[in-house]
């Protein structure tokens, strides 16, 4: 900088007219910045630097951060235009989310399971965003399949339908026949859906970290929580080649079902944009006229549903996360799953906990109960828990929940309530439990709407008690010993080896306790304290037994005087009862004005 043009100000080097690379005439130099005539602030390598809403300096590029603007401008607009102030109807919020485009409709189809959130009607609105998304025309379809495929479709496929098969807010479905007339589903993602999503998500955090505060309940209502699913969503929803071998893999963990199937990938014509599957036809569980025509049993197919969807979260480990009507088949006498894209996972130490939760409730053991939210947070170090409390609102949970009988328990509004409580005391659970939970609710739904009078709760206790297959007991019960018996070797080495220190501190005098008194800002003056008075009981006991014998001594020479001593020590006795009762009053008294 030439001399003579310093300022005050170290952010700003020069006025108008001095040049950097990156600037353009009439543009301001500000240290190491350009100010452009708009007001924007560039480096001299192109990138923007911004402030943040909390004054942060945060440097990206010029163009994205353009694109983001004009995009929260995009979305402002169409918000006022449905005046949201004023509120909005059902399917006015469903039509202004449409609108919004495929992130905004991605996060109905969260909100359309999250009843703790919005009301349900909102929520039954919402639920058909899952299915009646506007579909892209076939011209785009062509476009980005040749894009993907890098030739012309005709050496890939012999025909396509034009007509879709469903549309979704991140890709649509269309039939085609390929060259060896095998007939497949092709699934092909929307144009820039992934650009477009990730910059919406980025938008909705920013608004949640700087708006969550001033939102009453906004830890309770959680809709951090819906940014996060709907983030995880994103980025496996959007790797068809993910999806592909979530199918290959949940075929496999279902061979040995003979009832249940998902379609078979192609994944030598799949891409991260595009998958091809065998074709799936038959009824949906939404038709349930047509299935019993057909001469299924409603029934049947329904407990069987129930009992595949429980050994996948509590077996296998590896479930469907949006178990909704559209996403069940039924086809030669098998449940057929379909839409993968949306896969949970849980390991065997959390199944393990879940099956005990679920047996507490079934016996109420509200401790168990309690033990088992508090094993499954994330946070490993928990702040301080009022046990008691915790205690007290699983205890009503299990009152409310526990006399119902399981044909009748609203599992949507327990688990929900169990979701609530951990929330309120800071309980982190881990993804998998909180999908597990909607996933349950949202089958609970298909059952009470398609196929009535199935409990889904008594079919998975049947599966936990596990009274069919004595071996599977065995085998079961030995490993649950061998993981005891592992975690308690573990725990005593870890005691004997923590001892040893102890020990060895102890003897070079390096031992250091620390206690803390529940309610004492003081524990050392509390003891210090406790300890004198001890001491003073001590000794008025002794003044006042020694005055007695004293006393008791009968007469003879001297007696005057030990009746004198006598006298003095009941004396000196009742002034240190007094003075000791006269400390603890005046303690107490302090402490009640300092918790006022």
């Amino acid at each position: 900088m030439p001399p003579g043009h310093e300022s005050k100000d170290p952010r700003r080097a020069s006025g108008p007219g001095a040049e950097m690379p990156g600037g353009a005439p009439g543009d301001e130099v500000v240290g190491d910045e350009i100010l452009t005539e708009d007001g924007e602030a560039l480096t001299a390598d192109g990138e923007e630097v911004t402030l943040s809403i909390l004054g942060e300096r945060l440097r990206e590029p010029k163009g994205e951060r353009r694109a983001r603007l004009s995009r929260v401008r995009e979305v402002l607009a169409i918000v006022r235009r449905y005046d949201v102030v004023h509120g909005l109807t059902p399917s006015q919020f469903k039509s202004m989310l449409e609108e919004l485009g495929p992130t905004f409709v991605k996060a109905g189809q969260i909100l359309s399971m999250r009843t703790e959130i919005i009301p349900p009607a909102f929520c039954k609105v919402l639920e058909d965003l899952r299915t009646s998304v506007e579909p892209m025309p076939f011209s785009t379809v062509r476009e980005v399949l040749e894009t993907e495929y890098e030739r012309p479709l005709s050496e890939v496929f012999a025909q396509i339908d034009p007509i879709p098969l469903g549309s979704a807010s991140v890709a649509q479905v269309h039939k085609a026949e390929l060259l060896s007339g095998e007939i497949v589903a092709v699934k092909v993602q929307r144009p820039h859906v992934r650009e477009t999503m990730a910059q919406d998500i980025e938008v909705l955090r920013q608004l949640l970290r700087h708006l969550g505060p001033l939102v009453r309940n906004f830890e309770v209502m959680d809709f951090q929580g819906v940014v996060d699913e709907l983030w995880e969503s994103f980025t496996e929803e959007t790797d068809f080649l993910a999806e592909a071998r979530n199918l290959r893999e949940f075929r496999e963990m279902n061979a040995d079902v003979a009832y249940v199937t998902a379609p078979r990938p192609h994944l030598a014509l799949s891409t991260s944009s595009v998958l091809v599957m065998e074709y799936v036809e038959g009824f949906s569980i939404s038709d349930p006229a047509a299935i019993v025509a057909d001469g299924y049993d409603l029934t049947d197919i329904g407990t069987k549903l129930v009992e595949n969807y429980t050994k996948q979260v509590l077996d296998d480990g590896f479930f469907h996360a949006d178990p909704h009507p559209g996403n069940i088949m039924i086809r030669d006498r098998k449940i057929v799953w379909i839409d993968l894209g949306m896969m949970g996972r849980i390991s065997t130490y959390y199944r393990r906990i879940l099956s005990t939760m679920l047996v507490a409730v079934g016996t109420h053991d509200t401790p168990a109960l309690k033990d088992s939210l508090l094993a499954l947070s994330e946070t490993r170090a928990l702040p301080d828990v009022d046990h008691s409390s915790l205690l007290a609102e699983l205890d009503e949970i299990i009152n409310t929940y526990g006399s119902i009988d399981l044909a009748e328990l609203d599992i949507g509004r327990f688990l929900n309530s169990l979701i609530a409580l951990a929330r309120r005391y800071h309980v982190e659970l881990p993804g998998a439990m909180t999908m597990i939970a909607r996933g349950l609710v949202t089958l609970e739904g298909v059952l009470d709407e398609f196929i009535p009078g199935v409990s889904m709760l008594a079919i998975i206790e049947k599966h936990l008690s596990g009274t069919s297959d004595l071996a599977a007991m065995a085998k079961k019960e030995l490993a649950e010993l061998g993981s005891e018996g592992r975690k308690a070797l573990h725990g005593t080495l870890r005691g004997l080896s923590d001892l040893g220190l102890v020990t060895q501190m102890l003897t070079r005098g390096q031992l250091k306790v620390n206690m803390d008194f529940s309610g004492s800002q003081d524990p050392v003056d509390d003891l210090s304290h406790i300890a004198d008075r001890l001491t003073m009981g001590v000794i008025v006991a002794g003044l006042l037994l020694g005055s007695a014998m004293l006393f008791s001594a009968g007469a003879g020479d001297g007696w005057f005087w030990m009746a004198i001593v006598a006298i003095v020590g009941y004396g000196l006795a009742l002034l240190m009862a007094l003075y000791i009762a006269w400390d603890i009053w005046k303690r107490h008294s302090r402490r009640k004005r300092g918790d006022g």
